[in-house]
């Protein structure tokens, strides 16, 4: 998925996102008023800001986060079937890709993108780059029927979240076992509209929390561990954006076996050298006189 933030103020927010989650910034190829947003594996969204008549109509700074789907016309239309509303019709953008912002039966805002060059499934997520999709919403079981019709994603799991907080329910796309989502119902304390908000995976949530905080974030939940070893923060960066960082537990290190150990202290041993034969002694050569006195003895001995 593609994530792009819309922003009051696009210099701010490019140094904001650079200091709490590492991204880099490159003016986009194809559009002078576009910045492209980098993670440790390349592009991972966009940075623009706000236009004029979005504000206008009240949207906030947002993220929006970019569904791939084989044909954006196709599925406009069949979003449009299903009770969704489409914000801004399908264009064309410079690489070749259709866009076209929407939103769901509930409201929350998201966008379409097809692009024919595309063919190859994304990477796991790397640092800056997002690591999950979570969808809070006004009733999540009506929410994820629109988007399994629209897109065939399918339920991995549901966790109860505790007492008036409801059912979290985790989702995978099609033909796909690995969860890259989830979805809940809103309860009645939480301020917004239905929305999206995109993870950014870091390093160390705990460090990058703190760097927020100083750069002016306002933190609604976090550092806090979810199941599984992980950790998230949640809040709003200066401009009012909601974002959310995620880090994910480190993998154990490989343990040696005995057997392996003893092996390598084996063959780690260095061989000991063979001593040298001792060599035989050559016989001493006897002297004249003893040669007749043992001749004599012989020539007695026959007698």
């Amino acid at each position: 998925m593609w994530e792009e933030l819309m922003t009051t103020d696009v210099s701010s927010a490019a140094a904001f996102y650079k200091k709490i989650a590492g991204l880099r910034t490159q003016q986009a190829p194809f559009d002078p008023n576009y910045t492209m947003f980098q993670g440790s594996n390349g592009n991972m969204g966009g940075l623009m800001l706000l236009p004029g008549e979005a504000k206008a109509g009240g949207t906030p700074p947002m993220w929006v986060s970019y569904i791939g789907v084989p044909n954006t016309d196709e599925a406009a239309k069949k979003l449009t079937s299903l009770g969704g509303t489409v914000h801004k019709t399908p264009w064309t953008i410079g690489d070749g890709g259709r866009i076209a912002i929407v939103a769901d039966p509930q409201g929350a805002v998201f966008a379409l993108y097809s692009n024919p060059k595309a063919t190859d499934a994304p990477p796991p997520p790397q640092l800056g780059h997002a690591s999950w999709h979570e969808l809070a919403t006004s009733e999540h079981t009506t929410a994820f029927s629109f988007y399994q019709n629209l897109l065939g994603w399918h339920v991995t799991s549901e966790m109860d979240m505790g007492p008036g907080m409801g059912v979290y329910r985790m989702f995978a796309p099609e033909g796909s076992k690995d969860a890259f989502g989830g979805m809940y119902t809103k309860p009645s304390q939480q301020p917004g509209p239905p929305a999206w908000l995109p993870y950014i995976k870091v390093a160390n949530v705990k460090t990058a929390t703190e760097a927020a905080k100083k750069l002016g974030a306002t933190i609604f939940h976090g550092p806090a561990a979810v199941p599984g070893g992980g950790w998230i923060t949640m809040g709003a960066d200066p401009q009012g954006a909601a974002f959310a960082i995620h880090a994910t537990p480190a993998a154990p290190a490989a343990k040696k076996s005995a057997g392996r150990k003893k092996t390598a202290r084996k063959k780690a041993a260095p061989k000991k050298k063979p001593k040298p034969a001792k060599k035989k002694a050559a016989p001493k050569k006897k002297s004249a006189a003893a040669r007749k006195v043992a001749k004599k003895r012989k020539a007695g001995s026959k007698k």
